[in-house]
């Protein structure tokens, strides 16, 4: 993987992972169009440039997270059902990550239930329910629609914001609680891949590899920030429908490049 190439997965990373339009199919999509999927290399990276949008949540929403202690049971309690069905799951999960078909079926679905999302929820509510106002079975609820985003494709972040819309949060409130539950979730997926990785060996990078890791991060880390507030920003005046139509097209193009061929021979298990 050269730079550019690294350049543009840490782009893709970053503008993808907090909008519910799935990064693991946009990784898919960019790695297989550079040619670089198959590498192994390339899926340590993508997994490692996590760190850095992680980091563009913290960051961007550092005085946020000074809040009473139920927002941060409410966020621990919405993490439980990844770790618990994460580990329960883990060889259905891993065997459908392995099927590009999937995650494209999976990005339709969804589209077609977000272009009824404005319509279902009204995203101009007077009243916004404060992440720290929820009861702990609300936000256990929440963390049992991230569960669905184990299917790729789904979204974590679409997954969550729909669950955070059903328990009575904002649109805005349930992007940024699906925001802050991602800062545990991801951090351990990655913590999680990154052990399994060094277990096979694929942790032993050149002075080139470790050069090209921290700048993934770092072009992830600003670009992820820019994302998140240019999600919010439009979500706030345009509602949801936009992302179901491109959810849609995304899936479509994935299914066209699967039936051509495109995906043959490529694991896309890290994605």
């Amino acid at each position: 993987m050269n730079l550019l190439q690294a350049i543009i997965l840490a782009i893709v990373e970053g503008l993808t992972e907090f909008l519910p339009v799935s990064s693991t199919g946009h990784m898919i999509i960019a790695s297989t169009a550079m040619g670089i999927a198959t590498h192994p290399f390339v899926k340590v990276f993508t997994v490692a440039i996590q760190f850095g949008t992680i980091l563009s949540v913290v960051v961007l929403y550092r005085d946020r997270f000074f809040q009473p202690w139920t927002f941060y049971r409410n966020i621990g309690i919405a993490f439980l059902p990844a770790v618990l069905f994460g580990f329960l799951l883990k060889k259905l999960i891993d065997q459908m990550l392995e099927n590009v078909l999937v995650v494209a079926v999976a990005l339709i679905a969804g589209g077609v239930f977000f272009l009824l999302l404005d319509d279902l929820f009204n995203r101009t509510a007077a009243s916004e329910t404060e992440i720290s106002q929820l009861s702990w079975t609300r936000a256990m609820l929440i963390g049992l629609f991230q569960v669905v985003a184990m299917v790729p494709g789904v979204s974590r972040s679409a997954a969550t914001i729909i669950g955070g819309l059903i328990q009575g949060l904002s649109p805005k409130a349930a992007a940024e609680f699906s925001f802050f539950l991602a800062v545990p979730t991801l951090f351990a997926a990655s913590c999680k891949a990154l052990w399994d990785y060094g277990e096979a060996g694929a942790l032993r990078f050149t002075s080139q590899e470790i050069g090209l890791l921290a700048l993934g991060n770092i072009v992830g880390f600003v670009v992820a920030m820019l994302a998140i507030k240019g999600f919010i920003a439009y979500l706030t005046r345009h509602g949801f429908r936009l992302f179901g139509y491109y959810r849609i097209a995304v899936g479509i193009l994935l299914l066209l490049l699967a039936s051509a061929g495109y995906f043959s021979g490529v694991d896309i298990s890290a994605f």
